[in-house]
């Protein structure tokens, strides 16, 4: 008699093995290891299989565009993909996921990336007026999924790789039609800094942040050219987006901490979905250096671990945080908004721990979240900067 682990090990998971292009892992998520892991991605390649039957089966449908994922190769010249789904279930909520860990793992929001179909057209990152452009604006300023019908041409890939800056999505294609049948539902107040067309972009995402629109909903705003000097008005790939909105909003919040008393020495512990932070605050003025160690499959492995630094000292930094990447960005933002609301300013040392639970990279958005819940957490003052 064959027992469950056995059926896993000698037909699922070698059948699943075979859908690998829709499930390209890179660097140290190559090595998922251990029979758990192993059955999550035989659970994934089946699901995969079963989006490529979907979309190959028809050449349209009708249904939902939560989003738009506009690419950086060949800059000037991007692919603008219009993220889509028949039958949209939260396919595209970072907001929701995080507030609910439990229902929304890892694998739980990869299969709900896994039914996006990206579909996708070509634009010049200045030309409003290529086909489908309009259509991206008005999908890049709605609060909510946009009801369209899509149409896309058979030819369908269905790899899906994934990255540390941007989310995952199911199959690409080229669209060939796309008709909104609903009117986007736009906040007032986007309609308001999309129509200043006097109103530089950093000003506009920090009103706008004020008045409590959201990273995710800010980078899709921003991506699509919404924002900004008319003239000057372009698209910008995503993950280009998503550090501009994190810097903006940082270097605003590094302005206003020399007013502030300094804190005591304090650490603070916390994370999400595998991302572990430590961060140790010192009296002074604002500094933030981080660390971030990739621990791979395990403590066993010590020669498997990859390291990387970023510091700025109380002036910002001038150069893109080449080693640390959009995530250093994204975590500095969460250091700061601590500090400005406690109106304290110190010096930071986080430490990020990349463990074997986050075995698949979901985007920047996931260190913003860990960071965050790193310095939400209870606080631990000592008597001086020793920590003795």
């Amino acid at each position: 008699m064959i027992t469950a682990d056995k059926y896993f090990k000698l037909v699922l998971i070698p059948y699943c093995m075979k859908v690998p292009d829709s499930l390209k892992f890179t660097g140290k998520d190559a090595g998922i290891k251990g029979l758990e892991k192993m059955k999550l991605l035989a659970s994934l390649g089946i699901n995969a299989k079963k989006v490529e039957s979907f979309y190959s089966s028809k050449d349209g449908f009708s249904g939902k565009i939560p989003n738009i994922l506009i690419g950086d190769y060949g800059y000037p010249n991007v692919n603008a993909g219009f993220m889509s789904a028949q039958d949209y279930n939260k396919n595209d909520a970072p907001n929701e996921w995080r507030r609910d860990p439990k229902t929304f793992s890892l694998s739980k929001i990869i299969e709900l990336r896994q039914g996006l179909l990206n579909s996708k057209t070509n634009l010049n990152v200045k030309d409003f007026n290529a086909r489908f452009s309009e259509k991206m604006k008005e999908v890049g300023l709605a609060s909510v999924p946009v009801e369209a019908e899509v149409n896309y041409d058979k030819k369908i890939s269905f790899g899906s790789s994934f990255n540390s800056d941007v989310l995952p999505h199911g199959p690409s294609a080229q669209l060939r039609r796309l008709q909104i049948t609903k009117n986007p539902k736009v906040p007032r107040i986007v309609e308001k800094y999309e129509s200043d067309s006097d109103l530089k972009a950093s000003s506009a995402l920090l009103a706008l942040s004020k008045k409590g629109i959201d990273e995710h909903y800010l980078t899709k705003i921003l991506s699509t050219g919404n924002l900004g000097v008319k003239i000057q008005r372009k698209i910008v790939p995503t993950k280009w987006s998503i550090t501009a909105i994190d810097d903006t909003l940082g270097k605003n919040m590094i302005t206003s901490l020399s007013d502030f008393e300094e804190m005591p020495p304090t650490t603070l512990f916390g994370g999400y979905m595998g991302n572990y932070y430590i961060a140790l605050i010192f009296p002074g003025p604002w500094s933030y250096e981080l660390f971030e160690t990739n621990i791979g499959p395990g403590l066993a492995n010590p020669e498997d671990y990859e390291s990387a630094q970023d510091f700025e000292g109380p002036f910002g930094r001038k150069t893109y945080a080449t080693n640390t990447v959009g995530g250093y960005y994204a975590a500095r933002l969460g250091a700061l908004e601590y500090f400005t609301k406690k109106r304290m300013k110190g010096r930071v040392l986080l430490l990020r721990f990349i463990t074997d639970e986050y075995w698949a990279p979901l985007g920047v958005w996931v260190v913003r979240e860990a960071t965050r819940n790193c310095f939400t957490s209870k606080e631990m003052e000592f008597g001086s900067k020793e920590f003795s």
